[in-house]
């Protein structure tokens, strides 16, 4: 699925129904630790990234392959921030770059966005596993290529990409230091939690796919209870990322 936040349309079919509506995965922690993190420069190795503005494949998958995407405003050697952007059910790599390519010129936004391996995330219906092991190459080697600011490693995803974030980025707090969960179902059991990174939560009052009374209003005073801080912006909507939530989201990282 391709697609800016602009077409909201595009983004609300990501979604998946769970066999009870929401909750899923067997809360199988193994291989939720991710070991990739940001060097103080590039490696100037031949297997970094290409560097050039643009949308670029990494060559680590020959099917579903992450996409980087670099803005004109990020140069190799300069200190950018970098998020890993999860599309949802059914999507892709370019599903996940939708998520805020819109807004990553501006913002001067370096974007990582792998692909689930099978229709959505693994935790999601299982343990963590390839998924997660395709992140962390894909991390690896954009660090290998880029000076990415070690403060600002952040997460972000849509639907079944928001639950997967909130999993993997609660479990890898000491690398990611914000989390944006558009409009999750859950949160993914299991996983060791590290670090406290700061947590941003949208969901629509009308979504169908993942009704708000059995996810966000659930799982943000359940966060909050475990000391995390919570931004969290309820709109009227469905199963979707409208543009103004996605440019608060934006500025929030920041």
């Amino acid at each position: 699925m391709t697609g800016g936040t602009t077409g909201a349309g595009l983004l609300a079919a990501c979604g998946i129904r769970l066999p009870d509506g929401v909750r899923g995965g067997a809360g199988q922690a193994d291989g939720a630790a991710l070991t990739a993190r940001p060097g103080a420069a590039p490696t100037g190795s031949s297997n970094g990234p290409p560097s050039t503005p643009g949308t670029h494949p990494l060559g680590l998958e020959a099917d579903r392959d992450p996409l980087l995407y670099v803005p004109p405003t990020v140069a190799p050697d300069t200190a950018a921030p970098l998020v890993l952007t999860l599309h949802g059910a059914g999507g892709d790599a370019a599903a996940g770059l939708a998520l805020l390519q819109p807004l990553a010129d501006e913002r001067g936004l370096l974007l990582l966005a792998p692909a689930s391996r099978e229709t959505t995330w693994d935790a999601v219906r299982g343990a963590y596993g390839r998924d997660a092991a395709v992140i962390d190459r894909a991390l690896t080697r954009v660090f290998s290529g880029f000076a990415v600011d070690a403060g600002r490693v952040a997460v972000a995803g849509f639907s079944d990409g928001a639950s997967y974030a909130l999993g993997l980025g609660l479990a890898n707090g000491d690398l990611f230091r914000r989390i944006v969960a558009f409009s999750p179902g859950f949160v993914p059991p299991g996983a060791e939690r590290q670090g406290t990174p700061l947590v941003f939560v949208s969901h629509g009052d009308a979504d169908e796919v993942l009704p708000v009374d059995r996810t966000s209003r659930r799982i943000v005073p359940e966060l909050r209870d475990d000391g995390y801080d919570v931004t969290y912006r309820e709109f009227s909507g469905p199963h979707t990322v409208p543009p103004d939530i996605a440019r608060e989201a934006a500025d929030w990282l920041r």
